[in-house]
């Protein structure tokens, strides 16, 4: 005879194994609203997808002038020159990618000399995606998730630069992983957190392309996707001989991909 327990009021009977499949099913439950990270139960934490947590990417190209005319051609869109990054060596021009996202062409500046260019811009033989950007409204906050995940971090930096018409763009910036020129494409991506009164480049770069698709190759697929899930983002990474980012453009000449 199946023995039943009381639970709550006297007409309320639920019996042992019924008890036992109730406690299983919420062990399940908390389980799959829990996430592990850097070896810490985080609670119900969603992951952004990489798509959606870009802010920009970066296309490497050893002369500037020469990529502004090689991406319009290939999208239909010239680029606008952004400005220079004193210190760094480096120049950009950009275009938006719809929303509050964009494409920066990093280009070393002629007119700095600095003893080592990020990325080896300079070897560059055709441009190249090389990195790029995700977005946070508090950098600090990600600093301090990413050093308990047991990460490298470096910052947050503050960054600025004079566009072309005299206004400052100001913002905060956050490496975490490896520094630039490590890989050929630096999967993992550094954080920037815009101040408000800075218009975000997005606004006022010129239009007609569209970030459709986000993804990235690398030999060890799954370190990749574990660092990134650590930074609370979830992305598509394949096996392939070197590290590489793949984006899909919808543009005035069709789909672009570039990589």
């Amino acid at each position: 005879m199946t023995e039943k327990l009381q639970f709550l009021r006297s007409d309320d009977l639920i019996t042992r194994r019924e008890l036992l499949w109730l406690g299983s099913a919420a062990g399940i439950w908390l389980l799959l609203n829990h996430s592990i990270s850097g070896g810490v139960l985080m609670s119900d934490e969603k992951l952004a997808p990489a798509k959606t947590a870009v802010d920009h990417l970066i296309l490497g190209a050893a002369d500037l002038d020469q990529a502004i005319a090689w991406l319009e051609k290939t999208t239909g869109v010239k680029a606008a020159i952004g400005g220079v990054h004193p210190g760094r060596g480096t120049r950009n021009a950009l275009i938006s990618l719809g929303g509050r996202q964009y494409l920066e062409i990093l280009a070393p500046d002629p007119n700095q000399q600095v003893s080592a260019l990020p990325y080896n811009l300079q070897s560059l033989t055709t441009p190249r995606l090389i990195a790029w950007a995700a977005v946070t409204k508090d950098i600090n906050s990600v600093a301090e998730k990413s050093r308990s995940a047991g990460l490298n971090v470096s910052g947050s930096r503050d960054g600025s630069r004079a566009r072309p018409d005299g206004r400052m763009l100001k913002w905060k910036s956050l490496d975490v992983g490896p520094g630039a020129g490590q890989e050929p494409a630096a999967l993992i991506p550094f954080f920037i957190e815009w101040a408000a009164d800075s218009l975000h480049p997005s606004q006022d770069s010129p239009k007609g392309c569209e970030l459709q698709s986000f993804e990235m190759e690398h030999p060890d697929p799954a370190s990749v996707i574990d660092t990134l899930k650590k930074l609370g983002i979830e992305a598509k990474v394949k096996q392939a001989k070197e590290a590489r980012l793949r984006a899909t453009l919808k543009t005035p000449k069709g789909k672009v991909e570039l990589s």
